[in-house]
This record gives C-alpha cells, sequence and structure tokens, in this order.
C-alpha cells in the first residue's frame, strides 16, 4: 500500500476547517514543495446542496492554482470533509475525481469528538486507499 506522509501543522489545518463548518462540506487544496506537502489552499464550497455535496469555486481554485506556480509548487492534495458519512469517497467524488495524480483526502465528522481523514488515489473509477501518517 501507497503511504504518504503529512505534516502535523498541515494536518491540523485540515481537521480545524472541518470542525469550523460541521454542518458543510469543506473543501481545498494542498499543494507539494519538492514533493512534500506544503500548503494549504482553503476553497469556499459553492455546491448548491453544500451538506452533501462539494463544488470548489471557480475563482478561488484558480488563484490557489496561481500561487501554487507562483511558488513553484505542484498539486499535491484534494481534500473535502463529509459531515455525517464515513471518510470514503462517494459515488460523486469518484465520478467528479480529474485529477489523477492527487491525492483525495477525506475528513469524516461522523463520530461525535473524533474526526477521521483517510487518503485514497481516484484513477479511471476505480478507489484505491493509501495510508497516511502523520510527520512531525
Amino acid at each position: 500500500m501507497d503511504t504518504q506522509q503529512l505534516p502535523r501543522g498541515l494536518v491540523n489545518q485540515l481537521l480545524q476547517h472541518a470542525q469550523a463548518h460541521p454542518q458543510h462540506e469543506v473543501c481545498g487544496l494542498i499543494s507539494a514543495a519538492h514533493a512534500a506537502p506544503a500548503r494549504v489552499y482553503p476553497i469556499a464550497n459553492t455546491a448548491g446542496e453544500p451538506q452533501h455535496l462539494f463544488a470548489m469555486d471557480p475563482a478561488q481554485q484558480i488563484a490557489a492554482m496561481r500561487s501554487m506556480r507562483e511558488y513553484g509548487e505542484d498539486l499535491y492534495a484534494i481534500y473535502h470533509s463529509h459531515p455525517n458519512s464515513p471518510p470514503v469517497p462517494s459515488a460523486t467524488d469518484l465520478a467528479e475525481a480529474a485529477y489523477p495524480e492527487a491525492l483525495y483526502l477525506i475528513v469524516s465528522l461522523q463520530t461525535k469528538g473524533v474526526l477521521e481523514m483517510r487518503g485514497y488515489r481516484l484513477r479511471n473509477g476505480t478507489v484505491t486507499e493509501v495510508a497516511l501518517e502523520i510527520a512531525e
């Protein structure tokens, strides 16, 4: 199984973003510098039903990608939360996965008091789980 290391500070940012909006899916991008996760780019969720779906604000997504280029970074991961379901890709997540090289991270708020995050590769209609390790 593929294993990806995520810095603790970055993981904390994702969890805090999800906790700040527990009734809606949050979403964003993570950049990489020299193949290592570098920055979190929270993006507004503009979906019509944000409690069940996410759609990244196009202008914010473009601005985040531009910022990555300016810093010499690449897209590393796409993240979103599931307020009321496990951290497993939905059929919609799989159908809308447009970046096969990116890691997909899902944070679940389903368990009260305990957040769970899992990682996946979504490629060609298949889901492959990725082991996540938190690095100091």
